[in-house]
């Protein structure tokens, strides 16, 4: 496979083309801004993983805009040779694999300074600029012996990176934060030698780069990340993104890692659940034609026959993983040795990486619950092996019994429908939520291999469980559509989502969607894609229990499909032809529609729980049978209570 034949960046040779792409990983990092003993073990789970090539998360240079606590963020610090030990420790290890690392080094955040960070810390950017998360803040502009002094401090971070033994530089210029507010004429206004044509605009990274060339060599590998477009009006576009890649190119950068995007357009920058595989490998074929020098290929690859074609038609010299590596470190090895019905995917929602990051912890998985903990949470034989039921065969309960089974327990499962995969069945029924499926398949292969004694169409009972005689029971029974007391919720023309989804009802032509949560609008997606004329009434905002960058994208593709929404709005009756709402102000209005969908959301089914109390030694209750929540609660608890039985 193309994807295992070793490759060249600069003067170094790569053992395969997989790269591992730069990620923050938030409360990995020491509150001084060193990388932890924990940060060292994720990137050697990536180097024993296969991977060929680490880039680390952002690392901050010596910082105009000096941030206390560089972990609240996510990034590293390299402003002192303290901080050339750990990195040090890092190399070392990655290198014992046959691995090469780079460290990606960040001028700063710029006006996508974080909430978290105004207030305390004067965010600045090249010109006045309104902060992302915070209009009314504004970001205040550098001076040119500031930019000057940032061109310094990487000159003296890539000293430290040198001595530390990491083999090359990443420099991120993507996103919109700083460096990419220099290069792009919609955020640099500035009248001085870093600012005004193409020429000025590039002053700052052309000046980054030459100054890392006379500190650490002309040979020092360097590579440069950024957006070839910004699919934002007045910011770059994409021919204007091939003439940059042209004269990095001849700054003598060794590769390029091509991205899309900013904070506007945050769902090409992260494709989300969304966004179809390999959504950014046309950019960088784009400059794979302009240029001499590898280029990375970044965006939803973690489809190994994807990876592999991108390859194998000449579309990028190599391919970059991110979220990928993070649901399963272990898929470079398992690609290579064709295990591919064992790669835990990825489902693209964001909410275990960086969305926990978002609120101050260290860089998680939702599939994955051994990302950021590989030391803390390794599997180990369990000291007594136990006869485990698990009841409840969705994500939570499948999780529980193949760790279980991992851990030498004799592991049965019960579920009471005839398939695996609890509410996440009527999830999985739209096309773009094809990542969802593959991850019912994966936990379905996965306890099917161990051995897990599954039984379908079996409702457990206190009788049938007491009759099993199981040394610990794990309720994992989720939870029921929530219907909600509206005056005519009886009538004909209303059904659940979930009966919808799975085909047990039919929708009319003029629907309307009770509920703005994940649910309502992922339905109303659904059928709007279908020809149907959607409406979506929500008593807050639309789609708020998801990440933002998820939301965006999920909120641009119903606007895109003329689905309505109302949000703040109350239902006050369901008739024969619609439904009357009040808006937050009392205001009174019919909406016309032929089906009424309910997703108002799920409560536990907690009924087996209260009756084996007294039943059994050890009863454990994990996922939406507790309270509703999300994948990331199910796989999590399952993981934990079966790691500790």
């Amino acid at each position: 496979m193309k994807l295992f034949e070793p490759g060249r960046i600069g003067r170094l040779s790569i053992k395969n083309r997989i790269v591992m792409a730069a990620m923050g990983v938030g409360a990995l990092v020491e509150p001084d801004g060193r990388l932890s003993q924990r940060g060292i073990d994720y990137y050697v789970a990536r180097a024993k993983g296969g991977a060929g090539f680490i880039i680390t998360g952002a690392d901050l240079t010596r910082q105009i805009e000096r941030i206390p606590y560089a972990s609240l963020s996510g990034e590293m610090v390299i402003d002192s040779k303290i901080y050339t030990g750990r990195l040090s420790e890092l190399a070392d290890a990655v290198h014992d694999y046959g691995v090469k690392v780079a460290v990606q080094l960040f001028a700063g955040w710029g006006r996508i300074a974080g909430a978290g960070l105004q207030g305390r810390e004067e965010p600045v950017a090249p010109s006045a600029l309104p902060c992302f998360w915070n209009p009314d803040v504004i970001a205040r502009e550098l001076t040119t012996e500031e930019v000057e002094r940032l061109v310094e401090a990487f000159e003296f971070a890539a000293e430290a990176v040198s001595i530390a033994g990491i083999d090359a530089i990443e420099i991120n210029c993507h996103a919109g934060y700083l460096a990419d507010e220099f290069m792009t004429s919609l955020w640099n206004k500035r009248t001085d030698k870093y600012g005004g044509d193409l020429d000025g605009r590039l002053r700052f990274l052309l000046e980054i780069i030459e100054s890392i060339k006379k500190r650490v060599g002309a040979d020092f590998p360097i590579i440069v990340k950024y957006g070839l477009t910004h699919y934002l009006d007045g910011a770059r576009d994409i021919e204007e993104g091939l003439e940059i890649a042209r004269r990095l190119e001849a700054a003598g950068v060794c590769a390029l890692e091509i991205d899309a995007g900013c904070y506007e357009t945050w769902y090409w920058t992260k494709p989300t659940t969304y966004s179809p595989p390999g959504s950014l490998v046309e950019l960088a074929e784009m400059v794979k034609r302009a240029v001499n020098i590898p280029v990375i290929a970044v965006g939803k690859l973690g489809y190994p026959k994807l990876a592999e074609s991108v390859l194998q038609e000449g579309r990028a010299d190599f391919i970059a993983l991110g979220r990928p590596l993070l649901a399963d470190p272990e898929w470079p090895n398992k690609v290579k040795e064709g295990r591919l019905e064992d790669i835990r995917p990825c489902i693209g929602d964001h909410e275990g990486c960086s969305g926990r990051i978002a609120v101050g912890k260290y860089i998680g998985c939702v599939v994955n619950p051994m990302t950021g903990m590989e030391r803390e949470f390794a599997i180990r034989p369990a000291e007594r092996k136990k006869s485990v039921l698990v009841v409840g065969g969705g994500p939570g309960g499948m999780e529980a019994a193949r760790i279980a089974a991992l851990r030498g327990h004799k592991v049965a499962l019960w579920e009471r429908e005839n398939v695996l995969g609890g509410n996440l069945i009527s999830a999985v029924v739209p096309d773009f939520k094809q990542d969802y499926r593959s991850l019912i398949k994966y936990l379905t292969t996965q306890i099917e291999k161990l051995g897990v004694g599954i039984k379908l169409a079996t409702e457990a009972t206190p009788a049938l469980i007491q009759e099993a005689k199981p040394d610990v029971v794990i309720v994992a029974t989720g939870s029921t559509t929530l219907i909600p007391e509206i005056p005519g919720i009886e009538k004909e023309n209303v059904v659940t989502a979930i009966d919808l989804l799975l085909g047990r009802k039919e929708a009319g032509e003029t629907v309307l969607i009770v509920g703005g949560g994940l649910v309502g609008c992922e339905t109303a997606l659904y059928l709007a894609q279908k020809g149907k004329k959607l409406t979506v009434v929500a008593r807050h905002s639309v789609a708020r229990d998801m990440h933002a960058a998820n939301r965006m994208h999920l909120l641009k593709l119903l606007a895109d499909a003329d689905v309505r929404v109302f949000a703040d709005t109350s239902i006050l009756e369901i008739m024969d032809k619609g439904v009357a709402i009040a808006d937050k102000s009392g205001k009174r209005s019919v909406l016309v529609a032929n089906t009424v969908v309910l997703a108002s959301g799920f409560k536990p089914d907690g009924r087996l729980l209260e009756t084996l109390e007294d039943k059994v030694a050890e009863v454990y209750a994990i996922g939406d049978c507790v309270e509703p929540r999300k994948v990331e609660n199910a796989i999590h608890e399952g993981f934990r209570i079966a790691r500790l039985i």
